[in-house]
């Protein structure tokens, strides 16, 4: 696993994009208080998720309104068909901390 962030930096509601390598993640934050990682290009616009906005479970694309559920990657509404890899991510001490290599879906 690889930190990436302080918990801190991402609060309620809010999101992160990051860079490990060659993979581009949106660390978004659930209304339960919840950490998640998942790809961050929409599977419908190729556009950045982490612009988008979260609510309750999912993530909305800001581009055309597709939701993602953070927990499975699943698009729960058009125009997007295909989900998002989700990442093994964990908080730490204090830290959020990513796996890109274990995807959970």
């Amino acid at each position: 696993m690889i930190d990436v962030a302080a918990t801190d930096e991402v609060g309620p509601g809010a999101t992160m994009r990051i860079e490990v390598g060659e993979f581009e993640i949106c660390i978004a934050r659930d209304s339960d208080g919840t950490i998640h990682a998942i790809d961050d290009l929409c599977t419908h616009g190729e556009v950045s998720l982490a612009e988008g906005d979260v609510e309750d479970c999912t993530i909305e694309c800001w581009l055309h309104g597709s939701q993602f559920d953070l927990n499975s990657g699943k698009p729960v509404n058009p125009p997007a068909f295909e989900p998002v890899a989700v990442y093994d991510c964990k908080e730490i001490a204090g830290r959020i901390l990513v796996d890109p290599n274990t995807t959970l879906n």
